[in-house]
């Protein structure tokens, strides 16, 4: 491949060429050249892109996904860490948020936050000062009860 227009370069990945204007304007992808005004991207620019729309669309921060395409390899590796370390903080929470809605929707009772003693025991621990982590630790799983 030698060098495209944004047009195509848009269009082979799916994305629209005001993102790719976007991206140049931040500095995170520049064109290789221009043609009559056009922006050309070659083969680098188009792996970069690709990049950014992968990080884009798993959710990542622009600007992390910005180090490791330009950031010195220490720098972009620390901040990789930390996103790692901030996405399991996220799926914990997220388990945690998906076991209480799972004893809350097996729970035989009508409505588990008057009827579930499991559940009114948690929320009168909540009420006496324990900490949604402590409470979270003893239901390690869906009870039901």
């Amino acid at each position: 491949m030698d060098v495209i227009s944004i047009g195509e370069a848009a269009a082979r990945l799916r994305m629209r060429p005001s993102a790719l204007r976007y991206y140049d304007d931040r500095g995170l992808v520049r064109p290789v050249a221009r043609r009559a005004g056009r922006r050309m991207y070659g083969p680098q620019e188009m792996r970069h892109l690709a990049f950014l729309k992968i990080a884009h669309r798993l959710g990542l921060p622009l600007d992390a996904a910005a180090e490791v395409l330009d950031a010195p390899s220490e720098q972009w590796r620390a901040t990789i860490r930390d996103q790692i370390a901030e996405l399991d903080r996220v799926i914990a929470q997220a388990r945690g948020a998906k076991e209480f809605l799972t004893h809350a929707l097996n729970c035989p009772t009508d409505h588990p936050a008057r009827e579930c003693a499991t559940m009114i025991g948690a929320l009168d621990r909540l009420v006496d000062g324990a900490t949604v982590e402590q409470i979270a630790a003893q239901h390690s799983g869906p009870e039901q009860g």
